[in-house]
């Protein structure tokens, strides 16, 4: 810590927070009631790839704010600046007026990427998905007579926490004792070969997973299927890379049966997997883009839906009907701090040459998981792609049992112990919580993932000898 700002005794915003703060993902128990055994974590500053608690301890952030969120790390004075200067000049007005940012940075998001054309602003990755499941929906009603509503997703995938986002979830765990659920929204399998549904192997599995999303298709009725919803990468359902043939085939798919395909990039958007958006790694054309997290690193709160003109075409053609446009606001959405951030924080990106540095970083970084596989038999599989990477952890190579999932959260406590912040599923599929994950800032050297790395290979030595 620099010193400046958190001289002073914090008791006082520890006690506040254990009285008052309702956290995320968390069981509150250790720390609240008659007799608390700890106390909650306060994260009070960062600097580049490190923050530091309320007692001072300093970790180095191996998931980039735990959500896969500060892509350029933190302490960014240029963004903070940006930010300050446009809430003063302006700190909102609703979407349905313009403003610079907003207008500036959509310029600068469709620049990086080819085929798409409209930016539609919102708050969350949760509401910028739910803005395209409405347009789907609305687009049934439109021209399919409301037919056309149903919308797939995939096993594993996670897309957002309203109802209709958990409605299209593929995380069991993370659905449990929130329904019932929104219809029309219809299951597909996983595309994980390392949990393979099929004796193939490599193309040939791809093809095969794709396929099974072809016989579900034609099992609920091409005319009712209204669009597909997938992570290119999938994230906290196990960070699954999918096989080679499967994004080929998931167009050609799409295509065939007039399927508008979405392509869910909260994750793995604004560089995280070493291009600008995960799907351009495949080849694949989009008709929907939905981002969040990385968009402006965590500074301020922005997610977009991206679409095709084709898709906004059908919101427009008829002005002489008055329901023929998309009727849906976000208060926030695009509020100016936003869409401010974001323009600055892809500057970064672009001019450290950030991109690049999360290729050749999540190589290393690859490289060096799999020797940690080498050494510990408890590590299964290693998979990624860029620095968005995942080691599953097994009880058995063989039957590739998985291992006990509290034994995977002593690995991360460990590791958080000796000041090293790692993830792992969480709360996400029975009996599959089993994969330690990595997502560290886009500015990582070797430096920084040697201690990650090496950390995480101290905390499997002790928790499984």
């Amino acid at each position: 810590m620099d010193g400046k700002l958190r001289d002073n005794d914090i008791s006082h915003v520890v006690e506040a927070d254990r009285a008052h703060v309702w956290h995320h993902l968390i069981q509150h128990a250790p720390w609240t009631g008659p007799d608390p055994k700890a106390d909650p974590r306060i994260i009070v500053e960062g600097r580049g790839m490190r923050v530091w608690d309320q007692k001072g301890r300093e970790h180095i952030d191996g998931v980039s704010g735990g959500v896969w969120t500060v892509n350029v790390g933190y302490g960014r004075e240029r963004i903070a600046n940006a930010v300050r200067d446009q809430l003063i000049q302006l700190p909102y007005f609703a979407g349905s007026a313009g403003s610079i940012p907003g207008a500036l940075f959509s310029e600068k998001l469709i620049e990086k990427m080819p085929g798409m054309s409209r930016v539609y602003y919102t708050n969350s990755g949760s509401e910028a998905n739910e803005k395209a499941f409405k347009m789907v929906r609305q687009i049934a009603h439109k021209r399919h007579g409301g037919k056309k509503h149903k919308i797939l997703y995939r096993e594993r995938d996670y897309h957002g926490t309203t109802i209709a986002c958990l409605s299209a979830g593929g995380q069991d765990e993370r659905n449990a004792q929130y329904g019932p659920y929104t219809p029309g929204f219809v299951r597909v399998p996983h595309c994980l070969e390392y949990r393979a549904q099929w004796d193939l192997e490599g193309e040939e599995y791809g093809i095969a997973a794709a396929n099974a999303i072809e016989e579900v298709i034609l099992r609920e009725g091409p005319d009712t299927v209204g669009a597909l919803c997938l992570e290119p990468v999938t994230a906290g359902g196990g960070v699954i890379v999918p096989p080679e043939g499967y994004w080929p085939r998931v167009q050609e798919i799409c295509r065939k049966y007039d399927i508008l395909l979405h392509i869910d990039e909260v994750v793995c958007g604004v560089g995280r997997t070493g291009t600008w958006f995960g799907y351009q790694h495949y080849g694949v054309e989009p008709d929907f883009v939905t981002m969040a997290k990385g968009v402006a690193s965590g500074y301020a709160a922005i997610a977009c839906c991206v679409t095709n003109e084709k898709v906004f075409e059908l919101f427009r053609d008829d002005a002489t009907d008055p329901m023929n446009y998309f009727r849906d606001i976000s208060t926030f959405g695009g509020c100016t701090a936003g869409p401010a951030a974001a323009l600055e924080n892809m500057a970064i990106i672009e001019e450290e040459g950030l991109l690049e540095n999360t290729v050749a970083m999540g190589d290393y970084m690859l490289d060096q998981l799999r020797g940690l596989q080498d050494k510990h038999a408890v590590i299964g599989h290693v998979r990624g792609k860029g620095l968005f990477l995942g080691a599953e952890l097994v009880s058995d190579r063989t039957t590739k049992e998985p291992a006990p999932e509290k034994m995977v959260q002593a690995v991360v406590a460990d590791c958080m112990a000796g000041g090293v912040v790692i993830g792992a599923t969480n709360r996400s599929l029975p009996g599959f919580n089993n994969t330690l994950c990595y997502s560290p800032a886009l500015i990582a050297t070797k430096d920084d993932i040697d201690q990650i790395v090496a950390a995480t290979d101290a905390a499997l030595t002790r928790v499984f000898g």
